[in-house]
């Protein structure tokens, strides 16, 4: 099991990151690692949103299958990721002070043993948090 957790400070306080990304299609604009977002579900927003991300990092490519299952307006957003690679994860949004936001991105993964199991989740965890920090990067600059 993998446990990853990368964060960083945004510019803006929490309503304003949460607008931006309450719309889960936008996120393939500032995750570097994913190409691509389809919904499997009616609803877009909320706890049950299904959807497929086609994910990428360096040679390795995966369809990621994820499921909402916490949505709390400007607070928090948890997944539960459901296809080759499972587990769960959040986006946790803290108010720091009238204008900025403390946005924490927490996984913990399983990798199949074709990706190397435990074993392959060390290095996976390694990788995805130098990936996901660059991730941050990109939204904290959508509100510089």
């Amino acid at each position: 099991m993998a446990h990853i957790r990368v964060e960083t400070e945004i510019g803006a306080p929490p309503a304003r990151v949460w607008a931006d990304i309450r719309r889960i299609d936008t996120h393939v604009e500032w995750m570097h690692d994913a190409e691509s977002l389809e919904f499997t579900s009616e609803a877009r927003e909320g706890s049950g949103v299904s959807f497929d991300c086609r994910t990428r990092i360096g040679p390795f490519r995966l369809l990621d299958r994820m499921e909402i299952t916490e949505w709390v307006d400007e607070q928090v957003m948890g997944v539960r990721h459901v296809g080759l690679v499972t587990g769960e994860g959040r986006f946790t949004l803290t108010p720091i002070g009238h204008d900025r936001t403390r946005f924490v991105w927490a996984e913990t993964l399983r990798f199949p043993w074709w990706m190397g199991g435990p074993l392959g989740g060390l290095v996976g965890a390694r990788i995805l948090a130098w990936s996901w920090a660059r991730n941050l990067r990109l939204l904290a600059a959508r509100f510089a």
